[in-house]
C-alpha cells in the first residue's frame, strides 16, 4: 500500500503551532510536505520532519493564483505533480481551495479535521480546549462546525 503524502497549507501550520499541537502531524502521518511558498509564508522555524518541495510546474501554480492565494495554489500544484492522486491528502482551510482540490479528485481536510482525528486517535484528550485556543487567536471557525465536532467527540 502506497504511503500517504500530506501537503499542509500555511494556515494549518500556523493554527496548530498557535494551539501548541503542531507535533501531532507526524504522529498522524508519516510524511508531511510543504512548498517553498508555504515555508516563506510561515516565516517561523519549521520542525525537521516537514519536507520542503519545489513545485514542478510553476505555470500551473500561477494559473491557480488567479483564484487562490500563493500558498494554497502551490499546495495544489504540488499535489497535481505527484503520481497517485489517491495517495495525497491536502490540508486546506480556505473553502475555495478545498473546492478546487476536491474538484481535482484530492482528499481534503482542514485544521479542525486534523484536531478531530487526533482526538479520535487519543493524541489529545479533548477537542474543546483546542477549538477555544484557535478561536482566541483569531482563527475563524463556524460555531455550527465546532458544535458538530464536539458532539461527534462526545464533548457536549
Amino acid at each position: 500500500m502506497p504511503e500517504t503524502i500530506v501537503i499542509a497549507d500555511t494556515s494549518c501550520l500556523i493554527a496548530l503551532a498557535s494551539a501548541e499541537v503542531l507535533d501531532i502531524l507526524p504522529r498522524l502521518y508519516s510524511r508531511i510536505v510543504i512548498t517553498e511558498s508555504i515555508r516563506d509564508e510561515y516565516m517561523g522555524e519549521l520542525p525537521s520532519w516537514i519536507e520542503v518541495s519545489a513545485v514542478s510546474d510553476p505555470k500551473y501554480q500561477r494559473v491557480l493564483e488567479r483564484i487562490l492565494d500563493k500558498g494554497e495554489a502551490s499546495a495544489i500544484a504540488l499535489a497535481v505533480s505527484l503520481k497517485n492522486v489517491e495517495d495525497v491528502l491536502l490540508i486546506l482551510d480556505d473553502l475555495k481551495a478545498r473546492k478546487e482540490a476536491k474538484g481535482l479528485g484530492f482528499k481534503v481536510t482542514g485544521t479542525l479535521g486534523i484536531l478531530f482525528r487526533a482526538r479520535q486517535d487519543g493524541l489529545i484528550p479533548a477537542l474543546k480546549p483546542y477549538t477555544d485556543k484557535l478561536q482566541s487567536t483569531g482563527f475563524r471557525i463556524s460555531t455550527i462546525v465546532i458544535g458538530e465536532l464536539l458532539a461527534l467527540s462526545n464533548e457536549l
